[in-house]
């Protein structure tokens, strides 16, 4: 009984998915899904409590394949190059399937983030930190993660609701090299020695606290707490001084 209703339910999903990948949310009623899924109406409701219930459930089915494809792919030498990468798949990933993409980030006056938006940023706060630990971050973890995460999504929106023909193919290059030149160190060769000096320092402070979390055990709690103190004012060195 428990394998069959299994069956009911990814028969479910995958209408649902296919619906909206095909036509869009309006394409995905409650009608369509139990006629392409071939069950009645009732179980759609006895399986998701209603129709938003099933499209959530739809776009996260579809979205987690896509993290899970991330999470496999083996890391190379140069973290920023991934972290490139890991963009280009999320904009690629909206522009592919936009329906489950506004789905899954939602509206963030009315909804919290969903278990897929949260994978997705955790995929992302790995990338990040791997940059962090190779000393090429100038800010911290956290604030490269919100500029890339509000950057990508906003962007990947905008395409979204830019017709395709009107679409200007480099838009997301461009952003995507502003983001990383906010909050990725510059080559001390190419940059004046004293704003090198202060990214090289910047870049160490902020490797330092992408491991500090590994030091439990080693130093106190309060030590941990001064520590952290001192690496987040040294990570400010790279920031362009308030006339």
């Amino acid at each position: 009984m428990q394998e069959r209703t299994a069956t009911v339910r990814e028969r479910i999903l995958k209408a649902a998915a296919d619906l909206l990948a095909q036509g869009g949310r309006e394409a995905a009623s409650t009608r369509a899904i139990s006629a392409a899924a071939n069950v009645q109406v009732p179980t759609l409701y006895r399986q998701f409590g209603d129709l938003q219930g099933l499209l959530d459930a739809a776009a996260h089915e579809t979205f987690a394949a896509y993290v899970h494809d991330k999470v496999l792919h083996r890391p190379s030498d140069d973290p920023i190059e991934d972290l490139r990468r890991g963009w280009d798949a999320h904009v690629a990933f909206g522009l592919a399937n936009p329906a489950v993409y506004v789905l899954i980030q939602g509206d963030p006056l009315t909804r919290t983030a969903t278990s897929s938006a949260r994978d997705g940023r955790a995929v992302l706060h790995e990338l990040v930190t791997r940059v962090a630990q190779a000393g090429r971050l100038k800010v911290s973890v956290s604030l490269a993660v919100q500029l890339m995460s509000a950057a990508g999504e906003g962007l990947t929106r905008s395409l979204i609701g830019t017709p395709f023909e009107a679409r200007d193919p480099h838009l997301s290059v461009i952003m995507r090299e502003a983001v990383l030149a906010a909050i990725t160190i510059t080559p001390p060769a190419s940059a004046p020695s004293e704003e090198a000096h202060a990214q090289r320092v910047a870049a160490r402070a902020v490797a330092l606290q992408a491991v500090l979390p590994e030091t439990a055990g080693t130093l106190s709690s309060g030590e941990q707490h001064l520590l952290n103190e001192w690496l987040d004012r040294l990570a400010t060195l790279s920031f362009p001084s308030t006339p």
